[in-house]
């Protein structure tokens, strides 16, 4: 195979939506994966925690459902009965990421690993043939990050990719990073009946997001039963006494220093403390493409690398690791290396998810991101969901809705913590990326009673508390006056 279009290096989510859009504009690509395709997403990712985390909340529900006026339920767990509904999930979406739809497309697909042997000249090592091709794609993705402490390794660590081969539930389970993939997964084994320990070495969870955002999760997670210890890093695993039970089920003693030391037993240790780019063993100097010290590979808002007809999307770009960015780099790239497009990736319209309960959901800037760029000028209003009628019904009412405007109440970003936040967020996000005003999201009616009401009345407290003052009363009173004496003539 020699002349292609594109070549396309993975089979995740970047990978699919170049090949599915080359193949679909007419050209001759080449997607070559060498595992499954679906990537991390479908497999290991986004489908599965969100099935898992969809029946963690049904456990809880049950749990608490006398807040609701009915009689709880203690639920009867099986682990092995919750994988078997999130595979389900898996096979249910799977058509749609199947070498099939790529083919259907126009594409074709090559069951492989490569490595490059110069610019834009790949090998494919179990073919042992060589692939040119006018522009190549890198979206080969990304894999856990395992520290290095001392004895975690014989305690068979578990990662965001291997956790889903657990059939029987860990009594006991420490989750090393208080990220988003970490609070994800301690809530949900925690509500399945895990005793959990979230120990995170920054000074609080979700460490990207408004500090209230973190101090919320951590004082749910705690509520519900977690030990979350903040400050505080693992020192060392060691083999606890065991009663019978063989390698990796526990117990293993974890040593803990900073600022809540201590030694804590588990039965199983989840490793949820970020991802690396997967860009070793690709030959990439070879053909001229510079990396970072983390191994991500460096690109500029086209797409480009440092080689010149090669592009790179997806989590490998070590930019904001969610599928719908991969998505969005994939379809950027592949239109300018086809056609020489100058398109450009905007990343502070893209929207984000963290999928705990409630949801933490954020597009563009923070408060004080903004008051950094504008100082006074900046713009920022915030609604508690107490003040949410549909929070209130539904009897959720931690969290908020923020949103940030610039000097011109052109919305730059919200957060928004709630149930359903990530259903909320995408319309915050389209006004982000249209640049429009605060006052264009108070004039669009929206459906009561609904969560996204949040937003617009945080808009209206806003135009409350700057237009509805003394000062506009001093104006609006003579007015109605004249026009009230008018009327009695």
């Amino acid at each position: 195979m020699t002349d292609l279009d594109l070549l396309v290096l993975g089979g995740g989510t970047a990978g699919l939506v170049a090949a599915v859009i080359a193949g679909g504009l007419g050209a001759e690509v080449t997607l070559v994966e060498r595992d499954r395709t679906g990537g991390d997403c479908l497999w290991t990712g986004c489908v599965p925690s969100k099935a898992l985390i969809e029946s963690a909340g049904l456990a809880h529900g049950m749990r608490h459902a006398d807040r609701l006026g009915l009689p709880p339920v203690e639920p009867d767990v099986d682990l092995a009965a919750v994988m078997e509904h999130v595979r389900a999930a898996q096979r249910a979406i799977e058509p749609h990421d199947a070498p099939e739809r790529v083919r259907a497309a126009g594409a074709q697909v090559v069951a492989d690993s490569a490595e490059f042997v110069g610019p834009r000249r790949v090998r494919l090592r179990a073919a042992g043939t060589e692939v040119s091709a006018r522009a190549v794609l890198v979206a080969v993705g990304s894999e856990p990050i395992l520290p290095p402490v001392p004895g975690l390794a014989q305690a068979a660590p578990l990662t965001s990719d291997t956790v889903w081969d657990l059939t029987v539930l860990p009594p006991r389970l420490l989750v090393l990073g208080g990220g988003p993939i970490g609070c994800e997964l301690s809530q949900a084994f925690g509500r399945l009946g895990s005793q959990v320990t979230v120990v995170e070495q920054g000074p609080r969870l979700l460490p990207r997001e408004d500090p209230d955002v973190g101090d919320l999760i951590a004082g749910r997670l705690t509520g519900e039963g977690a030990d979350v210890r903040t400050g505080t890093t693992v020192a060392d695993v060691r083999a606890g006494v065991r009663a019978g039970g063989a390698e990796p089920d526990g117990p293993w003693r974890v040593r803990l220093t900073g600022a809540r030391p201590g030694e804590v037993t588990v039965d199983r240790i989840l490793v949820a403390g970020g991802r690396r780019p997967r860009s070793s063993g690709l030959g990439l100097a070879r053909a001229g493409v510079a990396v970072t010290d983390t191994g991500a590979i460096r690109v500029d808002a086209r797409m480009r690398t440092s080689a010149r007809g090669v592009y790179a999307a997806g989590d490998v770009t070590g930019i904001l690791p969610f599928t719908h960015v991969a998505a969005a780099q994939a379809g950027t790239a592949t239109l300018n290396a086809l056609f020489g497009l100058p398109r450009r990736v905007r990343y502070l319209p893209m929207p984000y998810v963290v999928f705990t309960d409630p949801e933490v959901a954020r597009v563009g800037l923070r408060a004080d991101q903004a008051r950094a760029r504008w100082g006074r000028r900046a713009v920022s209003t915030r609604l508690d969901l107490r003040d949410v009628d549909r929070a209130v019904a539904a009897g959720r009412t931690d969290g908020w809705v923020s949103l940030v405007a610039d000097p011109g109440w052109r919305l730059v970003g919200a957060t928004v913590v709630a149930p359903a936040a990530g259903e909320v967020i995408g319309e915050l996000a389209a006004m982000v990326a249209r640049r429009a005003r605060l006052t264009d999201l108070y004039a669009t009616v929206h459906p009561y009673p609904t969560y996204s009401l949040g937003a617009v009345d945080a808009v209206g407290e806003l135009l409350q508390e700057r237009l509805l003052t003394p000062s506009t009363r001093r104006l609006t009173r003579p007015v109605l006056a004249a026009l009230r004496a008018a009327a009695r003539t």
